[in-house]
């Protein structure tokens, strides 16, 4: 008896073998999905080329006009910077109409550029992307931060997101050029600083920390009070008392400040019976300086039996034409099994003012989660 089992193998393994490379050139074809974003990703570095191609077009300030930037011209001085020469140049701050990314110029007196960059903070808010939520420039100082006898240049921009779980935030961005030879560098390490700690909310406040040494990063990475209190954080002792929080023990409700350019700092922390940081609240946000405390309680405000945390308090900042202003706010901290909630839904339905009282906001609040109205 003949047998085909032999003739039959290389045709099978043929077969086989055609197979599998129509399977690997089918699993190898891109995607609708993949093709469009090959095509995204092709755009977007069409784009920033073109961007990079009208920035570096910029040899004098005739040629803003048409580049996509426009000069801020309220931002705009006439500027003594040493390795520039003897004689005033020009700092000119530009905004790209279309994709709000910052530059900054020197020119001299006949508008020529001596120097320029866009490498700056603000224009990393959105990684990966051109277009940037810078909005406006806020504030620039010209102050010597390194004790070079060279003057610096501090830029802080006013950010405000487009999308995202923090769309319509408004934010500041604090940054630093430092002089050095005709040029200008930036230390990442500094501006990273300036902004993960929120000493970005003046001119002032960054020289504080870059020229004179002094910092609000205790107040972040503290793990005692001690460490804080070593650090010159001072206690609002009126408002600072112990409590028994259901699901987190008896706890030390320490609210304090620390003095910096001439602002307070603003934090509340709860500290056990060791003398560590257990939890940390920063109610201020984005605001200059703590105005006043006008009362703090730790009460049950949603009604499930736990002690929430409720902080009135008045903070200061500066409006756009640097006049003082003033806000009055409520900040609640609902206690959960794990930890602390900070209310994201009360704020929307009441708006704080000066004439609201502790007393009077724990009926609203507790009205607002269905507790019966008070007689």
């Amino acid at each position: 008896m003949l047998s085909f089992v032999g003739k039959e193998r290389p045709v099978r393994k043929k077969w086989m073998s055609i197979l599998s490379l129509l399977c690997i050139c089918f699993m190898t074809l891109p995607s609708e999905k993949a093709l469009a974003q090959n095509e995204a990703v092709g755009l977007l570095i069409q784009k920033y080329n073109g961007y990079q191609e009208s920035f570096a077009s910029i040899e004098k300030v005739e040629d803003i006009e048409g580049s996509g930037f426009a000069e801020i011209e309220d931002q705009s001085f006439p500027v003594l910077l040493e390795s520039f020469g003897e004689e005033e140049v020009v700092f000119r701050p530009l905004m790209h109409e279309e994709y709000h990314r910052l530059a900054v110029l020197i020119t001299d007196s006949s508008g020529k550029v001596l120097y320029k960059t866009d490498q700056l903070e603000t224009n990393y808010r959105y990684l990966d992307q051109l277009e940037q939520p810078t909005r406006e420039l806020t504030a620039v100082s010209f102050q010597d931060l390194n004790h070079d006898g060279q003057t610096d240049i501090v830029l802080i921009t006013r950010c405000e997101n487009d999308t995202g779980d923090y769309a319509g935030w408004t934010y500041k961005v604090g940054d630093v050029l430092f002089q050095r030879d005709g040029q200008f560098y930036r230390d990442w390490r500094i501006s990273d600083k300036i902004n993960r700690f929120s000493m970005n909310k003046s001119a002032d406040f960054i020289v504080s920390y870059v020229r004179d040494g002094n910092s609000t990063e205790i107040l972040y990475t503290a793990t005692t009070l001690e460490e804080l209190q070593d650090n010159g954080f001072r206690i609002i002792e009126e408002q600072c008392y112990s409590r028994s929080f259901e699901k987190q023990g008896e706890l030390l409700v320490v609210p304090g400040i620390i003095r910096m350019a001439e602002y307070d700092v603003f934090m509340i922390y709860l500290v056990n019976e060791q003398g560590d940081i257990v939890w940390s609240f920063q109610p201020m946000k984005d605001y200059d300086n703590l105005y006043a405390l006008k009362g703090m309680t730790c009460r049950d405000m949603d009604g499930d039996g736990m002690k929430d945390i409720v902080v009135l308090a008045r903070y200061s900042y500066a409006g756009p034409d640097g006049e003082l202003l003033i806000d009055t706010k409520c900040d609640i901290y609902y206690q959960r099994v794990d930890g602390f909630e900070e209310d994201t839904e009360f704020g929307k339905s009441y708006q704080c003012t000066e004439k609201d009282t502790m007393a009077g906001l724990v009926k609203i609040i507790r009205e607002y989660w269905g507790w019966p109205k008070a007689e």
